[in-house]
């Protein structure tokens, strides 16, 4: 049989034929960078990593070493919280502030975000401050969310209390309206004391003199 080429074999091609790579490259999508925060170190993230990481979530915190995001709230929460701030900055004495979504550096891995807290003035640094310490929180406070159940019944509290936080308050909600689980630190052991639990009104002494009327919800 005659010599013929492979009918297999594919020619060269010609100057016209060549895709055009620069055009195909600028139509691919550009692959960005993975975040550091996609990916943490063997040994977790500290309280510090949280003002330099970039492109971090908002309202992010860090329990026990590892990066905790904040899901869609509910209009019952953000209610309370309005609620709950409004009566507190009518309620604290000149020496205190109410503060909301402000981180707490409890340890070096350590670094939750309350919903609410109340601190002394003098804690109160600037506009660009992105945490407090624990001696200068007098309440912690959380809006309990479906999503952050055990976070904010059990291991905050813990947190809280080991830092030396005074006083505590959970909030559930039962039925659309909230119930105010009001604790205390007890200084030997330190852990919370539950002291009461408010359905309707809110009234206390300590840390300071407050009257909430906690019906009011329905009118936000």
């Amino acid at each position: 049989m005659p010599d013929r080429e492979d009918d297999m074999s594919i020619a060269p091609l010609t100057e016209t034929e060549r895709p055009d790579m620069e055009a195909a490259e600028a139509e691919s999508p550009k692959v960005e960078p993975v975040p550091d925060w996609i990916i943490p170190s063997s040994d977790g993230f500290t309280a510090e990593d949280l003002d330099r990481l970039r492109g971090i979530p908002s309202h992010t915190e860090l329990i026990d070493g590892t990066l905790v995001f904040v899901s869609p709230q509910t209009n019952f929460h953000m209610s309370t919280l309005f609620l709950l701030e409004s009566e507190l900055r009518r309620a604290v004495p000149p020496d205190l502030r109410v503060k909301r979504e402000m981180t707490v550096t409890l340890g070096e891995r350590q670094r939750p975000e309350p919903d609410v807290l109340v601190v002394r003035a003098e804690a109160v640094k600037g506009p660009k401050q992105t945490a407090y310490q624990p001696a200068d929180v007098v309440l912690a406070v959380e809006v309990v969310s479906a999503e952050s159940e055990i976070r904010d019944r059990e291991r905050k509290p813990q947190l809280y209390a080991a830092a030396g936080i005074p006083h505590f308050w959970r909030i559930e909600n039962v039925e659309g309206h909230p119930t105010v689980y009001v604790y205390e630190l007890d200084p030997a052991t330190k852990a919370y004391v539950a002291t009461g639990i408010h359905h309707d009104r809110l009234k206390l002494t300590v840390p300071f003199d407050v009257d909430i009327d906690l019906a009011e919800i329905d009118d936000l």
